[in-house]
Order: C-alpha cells, then sequence, then structure tokens
C-alpha cells in the first residue's frame, strides 16, 4: 500500500475567508516503512499571513514572497498524493485548504480539473483515530509523541515537512508499533531524482547489521506468564494466545 503522510501550513484558520496554503510537506511510505520520497514546497499565497499563524509556524509575508504560486506546483503535487492512502492529522482542515486551491485553479483554468482530493485519494485522519482510540485525553501531535515516546524535542515551531515525519512515527505507534525503517539509502525529491542529503527524521538501517538474538524465556518467566494468563481467563473466559512450551517440552519436542 502506498501511504503519503501529509501536513500543510496557512496563512490562517478557514479558506472560506481566503486564506491559502503557503506549505506542503509529505513523506512516501509503502508497507510501511519510508521510502525516502518525499514532497515539501513553499507557496506564495499571494496574501498576507496573519500574525497568528506567524506565531505558529513562523512562516512571514517575507519568506514566501519569492516563493511560486499554487498554480505553478499543483500538477506535481498532484502526481505525487495522486491514488495514495493520504494520512493526515485533522484531514478535513487540510482536504479543506487543499480541495479549495484546487477548486481556484480548476476555475482559472477551464480545463484539466484536479480533485477533490477525497475523490482521488483515501483520507485517514489520524486526530480522528487518537480521539476513538484515547477518548477524554489531549490528542495533538505534540500530546501523542508524549504518550508513545517519540522524541521531538528538534520541533519547536510548525513546519509541514517536520510534521509529517513526526506524524508518520505517531501513525506507525498507534497501528502497531513499527519503526521507521528507508527501503534505499537514498531520498528523492518531488520529481524523483535521487538525493544523498538525507531528510530529517527518516532512520536508515544497514543491510549490514547482525542479526538480532532469540532470547527465550526461562521457566520462572513462563510461569509468570501463565499465571497472567489465567487471570486473563478468569476475566474474559478465554485465552488464544497461550502457545509457549516449557524448556522441558521443547527438549521433548526436539528428541
Amino acid at each position: 500500500m502506498r501511504q503519503i503522510i501529509l501536513d500543510t501550513e496557512t496563512t490562517g484558520i478557514d479558506p472560506r475567508d481566503g486564506h491559502r496554503l503557503i506549505e506542503i510537506g509529505a513523506v512516501e511510505m509503502v508497507n510501511r516503512r519510508l521510502t525516502g520520497n518525499h514532497y515539501h514546497q513553499y507557496i506564495n499565497p499571494e496574501r498576507a499571513i496573519e500574525a497568528e499563524a506567524v506565531g505558529i509556524h513562523g512562516i512571514t509575508d517575507e519568506r514566501v514572497a519569492q516563493e511560486p504560486v499554487f498554480a505553478l506546483i499543483a500538477d506535481a503535487f498532484w502526481e505525487f498524493i495522486y491514488g495514495a492512502e493520504l494520512i493526515i492529522h485533522n484531514a478535513p482542515f487540510d482536504v479543506g485548504f487543499i480541495d479549495h486551491e484546487l477548486t481556484m485553479l480548476n476555475k482559472a483554468r477551464g480545463t484539466n480539473p484536479l480533485g477533490p482530493v477525497a475523490e482521488h485519494c483515501r483520507v485517514l485522519d489520524t486526530l480522528k483515530m487518537a480521539r476513538d482510540k484515547h477518548p477524554g485525553q489531549r490528542n495533538s501531535l505534540d500530546a501523542l509523541c508524549k504518550r508513545y515516546e517519540i522524541d521531538n524535542g528538534h520541533r519547536v515551531l510548525h513546519g509541514a515537512l517536520l510534521d509529517a515525519e513526526i506524524l508518520a512515527e505517531v501513525y506507525l505507534a498507534m497501528t502497531g508499533g513499527q519503526t521507521l525503517l528507508s527501503l534505499d539509502g537514498l531520498n528523492q525529491d518531488a520529481n524523483g531524482q535521487a538525493s544523498t542529503t538525507g531528510t530529517a527524521g527518516i532512520r536508515r538501517v544497514s543491510s549490514e547489521r547482525q542479526p538480532l538474538a532469540v532470547v527465550m524465556p526461562s521457566d520462572d518467566e513462563m510461569a509468570a506468564h501463565r499465571a497472567k494468563l489465567d487471570a486473563v481467563r478468569q476475566s474474559a473466559g478465554q485465552c488464544h494466545w497461550d502457545t509457549f512450551a516449557t524448556a522441558e517440552q521443547r527438549e521433548q519436542a526436539v528428541e
């Protein structure tokens, strides 16, 4: 499965008030492993950025004044996300801004329509997932990092690409804890060009590393394990994962 973990920064809260995208960051994951392929783009919003928004992401009018407008980057961005499952924290916010930009672009072009996002991509909202999993608790990205012991100490202001990388770790932790691994030693830019510069937050593991040692439980550990399973049976009435054997049973099986 090809998944795109995506985040955006904007000039304000609501596109219906004329607010626009100013940054898009996204990382690609296939079979729960980062590929190193990512998309990152600052955008000239053709309007002022609200002071409250600058306080959140630190992006000023001067920073994006010379960046391309959305119309110039739309096709490359759409090609990057098309057909993937998009993983977004508070997806209605980001998708709403993307669809707003695509709608304005389609009206200006009159042809070659792009979007809406939900008609061409699956969308998974990790905020909704977190609220279902942890009802009544704080479920911001920072709160989830703390809950799942994910280091985001290098994150002072928000940034779309940095937040996308952090969200990838949070998503994997919420859905099984698989460690982020790259499929290769190279990154690629949005046009598919290989790069060895590396993307902050993407971890790579050498293919030459030693295999992990397998440590079997002792009989004392097995006894404690079985006592716990007995407690599960008493409370739930059944237990489906009691499959370990004692050391003596393992020796008899070998004989």
